[in-house]
């Protein structure tokens, strides 16, 4: 008889046959391959060794007015890092006890009902020499504390208008993305009259459309500044170091304060953006009265564009 493990790697269709009486959403990494220091033996220590990652992840039903949002679901970025997160705590001799750590860290996840992992050494013999477990949600302790893989405080850049017809966008971006921190950049709407004469619903999501479309613009012109619309994908840019410029609209109409912030106002979102996010430093380029009455505990660092052109 098929085990639950083998089903969990098998085709789909084999699955499907199989599980038709209990079906439930997978979410899977395959053959995902890591070079690590693992393993009980001499021969085994300070050397390191390829390990292939296969991960199967049963989900809760998604929900019914989930409407394409990639925030509500469990990401694949949450499975390479559970994995990444496990083998940076600590070295490890058994690749049972990984398996184990791998596969409660995932089930933290409010969407994770089942888990499967296997992982296999490629390097200690003419096969693959493996370990197969799968978890339940049932089954284990998941409220257990879990340290998170937490993107790291950005660095916000603001550019007015003005700054961003400048010649020296490109030297200021390199500038800031050499600097620690992973780099957002925000800048203000588009300039339009389309929104006069507008009530005050439509106005507020048309001048966040006009954000996005300054954003789109930058991209053209610095195609690394990489427009981010959505948490999961602000998340991934944070942790990888990627250089974003933020389309505000999803974030800002998703969040229950978002409401709060003047939508036409970019430097009014800078900020909103700053506090939201922990961001660790803003630096505006713009002239003093553009930054003036800036209140929080962000940092701030107002660079004129003539202090920024020297």
């Amino acid at each position: 008889m098929t085990s639950e493990t083998e089903l969990a790697f098998a085709h789909p269709e084999a699955r499907a046959k199989a599980t038709a009486d209990r079906p439930l959403d997978r979410l899977s990494l395959r053959n995902h391959i890591v070079d690590v220091e693992i393993g009980a033996f001499q021969s085994e220590r300070d050397v390191t060794q390829r390990l292939s990652f296969n991960v199967v992840v049963e989900i809760a039903p998604l929900p019914v007015d989930l409407d394409d949002d990639v925030d509500r679901i469990l990401s694949y970025d949450t499975l390479a890092e559970s994995i990444a997160a496990e083998l940076a705590a600590e070295r490890l001799n058994l690749l049972e006890t990984l398996c184990d750590r791998v596969a409660l860290r995932i089930l933290q996840e409010p969407q994770a009902r089942r888990v499967f992992v296997r992982i296999e050494k490629l390097d200690r013999g003419p096969g693959a020499l493996g370990v197969e477990i799968v978890r339940s949600k049932e089954g284990v302790v998941t409220d257990a504390p879990v340290d998170v893989v937490a993107a790291p405080n950005p660095r916000i850049a603001y550019l007015t208008e003005v700054a961003l017809k400048s010649p020296h966008v490109s030297h200021w971006i390199d500038q800031m993305a050499a600097m620690e921190a992973p780099l957002v950049v925000c800048v203000p709407p588009a300039p339009t009259k389309d929104r006069d004469g507008m009530s005050d619903g439509p106005r507020r999501r048309a001048a966040l459309v006009s954000v996005e479309l300054a954003a789109w613009q930058l991209n053209n012109r610095e195609p690394r500044c990489v427009v981010v619309a959505s948490r999961t994908e602000l998340d991934w840019a944070l942790k990888n170091r990627q250089i974003s410029v933020w389309a505000p609209a999803k974030i800002v109409l998703d969040a229950p304060e978002g409401s709060d912030v003047d939508a036409e106002d970019g430097w009014a979102l800078a900020k909103w953006f700053a506090e939201h996010f922990a961001a660790c430093e803003v630096l505006a380029f713009a002239g003093d009265a553009d930054v003036a009455n800036w209140t929080s505990a962000t940092p701030l660092r107002a660079v004129t564009l003539e202090q920024a052109e020297i």
